[in-house]
């Protein structure tokens, strides 16, 4: 057997185990293939484990003499919280300024999609996010804004449908205001 489709099995078997403790039924039709659906849903939900952001970054680094803000903007993204497991999801803004290298746009949101394929709490999703981007290109400076709806606060606890959570951190020359301000307004 893989060592993926043991994970499965292992993780399954505590599904199943679950699922009784909720007082359900696992034998019963509609829950028969439940233990093992969840447990592939949660290998893919924080398959982001296996990745490295920086290496992804890498594949696609080029030498380019552009010292402007590059922004890639209303990246969307899912993630679960780690304190409850339920789903937070929202859009990732992201800029950097070039210190001599750039790298493929696309690669910026598959760095956001590594992190937020873990456990994870939106100001650590924030944080590295902004940490592998800056230690990877080594930029003039780089700024992460997340804003984000969670689950945790709408289905359970407070149960506050509408509200909205905004975390950023920045680098470099984003502790200028002028520039946090620029950014700002350009992905408003």
């Amino acid at each position: 057997m893989s060592e993926h489709g043991e994970k499965t099995e292992i993780l399954a078997s505590h599904y199943k185990e679950i699922i009784n403790v909720l007082g359900e039924d696992v034998n019963r039709e509609g829950l028969l293939a439940t233990p093992e659906r969840v447990a592939k849903a949660m290998q893919f939900l924080t398959k982001g484990y296996h990745e490295d952001p920086e290496a992804i970054l890498l594949k696609a680094l080029f030498k380019e003499d552009y010292r402007q803000m590059v922004i890639v903007k209303d990246i969307d993204f899912y993630s679960l919280c780690e304190h409850h497991m339920l789903p937070f999801w929202g859009k990732v803004h992201v800029a950097y300024i070039p210190n001599g290298y750039i790298t493929g746009l696309s690669k910026i949101p598959r760095v956001v999609e590594v992190y937020a394929r873990r456990l994870q709490v939106q100001e650590r999703l924030t944080s590295q996010i902004k940490r592998c981007i800056q230690n990877t290109l080594n930029p003039l400076g780089v700024m992460v804004v997340i804003e984000a709806q969670h689950m945790c606060m709408q289905m359970r606890g407070v149960e506050k449908q509408n509200s909205l959570t905004t975390t950023s951190d920045f680098t470099g020359v984003f502790n200028q205001a002028k520039t946090r301000e620029e950014f700002i307004n350009l992905i408003k």
